[in-house]
Parts: C-alpha cells; sequence; structure tokens
C-alpha cells in the first residue's frame, strides 16, 4: 500500500473551547486509538468527577495536565482520513502555553480553530487567529463547537460563524468566507466523523471530510538548504550528530553542510561531510522538507555546534543577520514598546535577545497600510516596521527568500509580546 501524503494540523483555539475533546473524539473515531484506552480513561475520569474530560484526556496524557484540566504541552498524535496521513499539533489554549503554541503552528500545514457555540470570540480566539496569520498558515478549517449548549440551533450557528467571518478577515484572511465552518460537538461526537441527526439543517461536510479540503504545501525542496538544529549528539562510534527538520532543500549522504552562526561564533568554518542521515532510526540516502532526521557530520565536534545553529550548504549559507527589518503585529504589551527595548525573538530553534534600534512605520493591521512614519511607541494591537540588532549572532531569512526561516516570536516577561517575519537583512 502507497503511503498517504502527510499533513500537519494545528488545532487552535481558547482555553476550555473543546480541542483537546476534538481530538480525543477524532482519534478515537479514526481507530488511532483503540477502545481500551477510552474506556481506561473513561473510569480514571470518572474517579475524579472529571467526566466530560475524558476525550480529553487522551492527548495529555501528563499527569500534570489530568490534574490541572489544561493542556500545556504541545502533543503530536496521528490518524488518518480517507486521502491524508495527519500529525496533529493540540496547541495549548492557555494563555502562558502561547509560547508552545508558536513552537507548533510555525510547522503547521493547517489550522483547526475551535471555537465555543456558546461563548463565542474570546482573547484567544483572536490571538491564536493573528498567530496562524503571521505565522503563514493559509488554510483553515472552523469548528463551532459545543453546539449542544445551543439546542444545535442554527441562528446560533450562522451568527456566530458570521462574526468569525468578520474576525478572520481583520487578521489578514481575505478568503475567510470560503473557509468551512463546521456546526459540531465533539463531546456528543455530533459532526465529528459521522453526520449528526441533530443538526438536519446542516448538509456539509463533517470535520473529518473537511479535513481533506486541505491542500498539500508545495515543498519547498528547490529553495536552499536549511536545518534548524534541536540537539546535537555524540553517539559512540558514530560521532557527532545533529538533528533537526529540514525546513527547506534537499540534504544527501555525501553533501558537505556549514553550521551558522557557529562558524561566526568560533571564527572558523563549522562544516564537514554527511557521512549518514537516519529518521525515525532508519538509514536513509537523502531528507527533505518536514524530515526529522539525525545525521552524523564528520569533521564537527560536539562542542562547535548546538540548538539554534542552523546548517546548510557552503555555496548558500545560512544567513547571519547583523542587523533586519522585520514587520510584526504587537499581541500583548502592558505599556508600550519603544527603541531600545530588547526581549527575545524565538526564531526556528534559536533564542536570542534583540533589541529594536528603530520604529520605522506603524501599519493598519488589517491592510498593512501605512499609518504612522517614525512612531514614538506601539501598544497592543498595532502593526509595525522595525528595525532590529541581535545581542549575539542569529540566523534569519528574509520572507521573501525563506518563508519558514523567517518568522519569530517575540517573548517578555514570561509571555508573548509580538510575533513577525523578517522582510529585509544586513548580513554580519
Amino acid at each position: 500500500m502507497a503511503e498517504k501524503p502527510h499533513l500537519n494540523v494545528v488545532f487552535v483555539g481558547h482555553v476550555d473551547h473543546g480541542k483537546s475533546t476534538l481530538v480525543g473524539r477524532l482519534l478515537y473515531e479514526t481507530g488511532a486509538i483503540d477502545e481500551q484506552v477510552i474506556k481506561r480513561l473513561e473510569e480514571e475520569a470518572k474517579k475524579v468527577g472529571k467526566e466530560s474530560f475524558k476525550f480529553a484526556w487522551v492527548m495529555d496524557q501528563l499527569k500534570e495536565e489530568r490534574e490541572r484540566g489544561l493542556t500545556i504541552d504541545v502533543a503530536h498524535r496521528k490518524f488518518e482520513t480517507s486521502k491524508y496521513y495527519i500529525t496533529i499539533i493540540d496547541a495549548p489554549g492557555h494563555r502562558d502555553f502561547v509560547k508552545n503554541m508558536i513552537t507548533g503552528a510555525s510547522q503547521a500545514d493547517a489550522a483547526i480553530l475551535v471555537v465555543d457555540a456558546k461563548d463565542g470570540i474570546m482573547p484567544q480566539t483572536r490571538e491564536h487567529a493573528a498567530l496562524c496569520f503571521t505565522l503563514g498558515i493559509g488554510q483553515m478549517i472552523v469548528v463551532i463547537n459545543k453546539m449542544d449548549l445551543v439546542d444545535y440551533k442554527e441562528e446560533d450557528y450562522e451568527e456566530l460563524k458570521n462574526d468569525l467571518v468578520k474576525l478572520l478577515k481583520t487578521m489578514g484572511y481575505r478568503d475567510a468566507d470560503k473557509f468551512l465552518y463546521i456546526p459540531a460537538s465533539a463531546f456528543y461526537g455530533d459532526n465529528v466523523t459521522k453526520k449528526s441527526d441533530k443538526m438536519p439543517w446542516w448538509n456539509g461536510p463533517t470535520v473529518v471530510e473537511a479535513i481533506d479540503t486541505f491542500k498539500l504545501p508545495e515543498k519547498p525542496i528547490d529553495k536552499p538548504l536549511r536545518i534548524p538544529i534541536q540537539d546535537v549528539y555524540s553517539i559512540t562510534g558514530v560521532g557527532t550528530v545533529p538533528v533537526g527538520r529540514v525546513e527547506t532543500g534537499v540534504l544527501k549522504v555525501g553533501d558537505t553542510v556549514v553550521f551558522e552562526p557557529a562558524s561566526h561564533r568560533l571564527n572558523r568554518s563549522i562544516q564537514g561531510e554527511v557521512k549518514s542521515i537516519e529518521m525515525h532510526h532508519e538509514r536513509m540516502d537523502k531528507a527533505e522538507p518536514g524530515d526529522n532526521i539525525g545525521f552524523n557530520v564528520r569533521g564537527v565536534g560536539k562542542k562547535d555546534v548546538r540548538r539554534g545553529d542552523v546548517a546548510g550548504h557552503p555555496d548558500n549559507p545560512p544567513t547571519v543577520a547583523k542587523e533586519f527589518t522585520a514587520r510584526i503585529i504587537v499581541l500583548y504589551h502592558p505599556t508600550a514598546i519603544t527603541a531600545g527595548y530588547t526581549p527575545v525573538f524565538h526564531a526556528h530553534t534559536a533564542q536570542v535577545a534583540c533589541t529594536f534600534s528603530e520604529l520605522l512605520q506603524k501599519l493598519d493591521p488589517r491592510t498593512g497600510a501605512v499609518v504612522e512614519e517614525n512612531p514614538k511607541h506601539l501598544k497592543t494591537g498595532d502593526a509595525a516596521v522595525v528595525k532590529v540588532i541581535p545581542t549575539r549572532p542569529m540566523v534569519i531569512e528574509k520572507a521573501s527568500d525563506i518563508p519558514p526561516m523567517s518568522r519569530f516570536a517575540i517573548r517578555d516577561m514570561g509571555r508573548t509580546i509580538a510575533a513577525g517575519v523578517c522582510i529585509d537583512i544586513t548580513p554580519a
């Protein structure tokens, strides 16, 4: 049997709107988890009086999460539709966990936004939708969940749908009216994988059928090679093995690779020959975008390379920025951002403190039009073009050249302040 094409889908939405329950229900009804597991979880849930959490618990396997009833980490799970092999990225709804949500969403090909039919649009509904747009996720399905709480009424669905179309359009999704908005109850299984008999007025697809309308993204194999490094291992008898996900380009056994900003950091070229490539403990001759790999490099020591470095080919090495220009959207700031502010930028696997050296333009977040030149400060909700100087060498690429390597989140005081993309670079 030929393998189905693979799609990464991130589930986003406000806390308690039913993301985990929806995911649990999808996994259960597509046969990705067996009856026994659900039965066991049901019994455990009964014991602590949290019966409504039984499906959510499938995703929330960390003990602490169960006790708090929250999703903390980004859990990865897989299931199949008739067309695709899906990896679910379950993004936490709680605001302290937005950082994980960003690392999750930046790997996603498509998003499913879950909104509670009764509660409607909440702060994180907005925040997550904005992040999905900023992180370049162009395809989205909206699940209007918990329809049981509004007696499965069509008018409640229509009203919320209209509000959501408006919201997503202001975020930048011009085609928001073409997205699918599916009325569902994840808890009772209405319109998840089976058509609901409680909503005879709905003749659109179930959630699973809707997922099959997503399109596969083009694999950016023709772009220069970029592999952000997540970890580096030293394996006896093998040598140094960096681990990371290929974002763009193709890596083949026998290639020479160079690491940046390691070479800048150590003032010598950190490069070597790729002796072997492995994915899921299987040897492979070449790796393509989306592959999570370990690769052994001869001539590079374990101390030379670290998390946040990026591997590329020497003829088109990863770009190390002396300074860069970025387009950002401020998601939250208690006061205002001014020139001189130095928060931490999270770009691919790197975390680097960077200083806002100049605020160039304030933009209308809806249209992108310039509303003010050289603004004095930026506050929550503002979009802007800014100039940024990293406090130490970091790799970032222009959105027009290598989009996956251009995105970043800005964090400070334990929360996400802004998200953005790099639009121009002065190389080091």
